[in-house]
């Protein structure tokens, strides 16, 4: 399993930009958008890992993975 699977990938469809946009909630927001929802998922995964890798470049330290369970309840501090 390589080191950006363990990130959460959202994708959803936008009404005002009427397409689907994929963020990464831990590493950025808004990281690709598309009318296929499939094809953005793959783009947002290839994202993921680019941004893994500029970390270690950089070697600065990435954001802890959310695990669905911590995931859902950072959004309920949020609404």
């Amino acid at each position: 399993m390589s080191k950006g699977a363990k990130y959460i990938k959202l994708i959803e469809w936008s009404e005002e930009d009427e397409c689907f946009v994929g963020s990464c909630p831990e590493l950025f927001y808004g990281g690709c958008h598309g009318d296929n929802e499939r094809e953005v998922f793959n783009e947002l995964c290839q994202i993921v890992e680019e941004t893994v890798m500029l970390y270690h470049q950089d070697t600065k330290l990435l954001p802890s993975p959310l695990s669905g369970r911590e995931f859902v309840n950072t959004l309920q501090k949020v609404a």
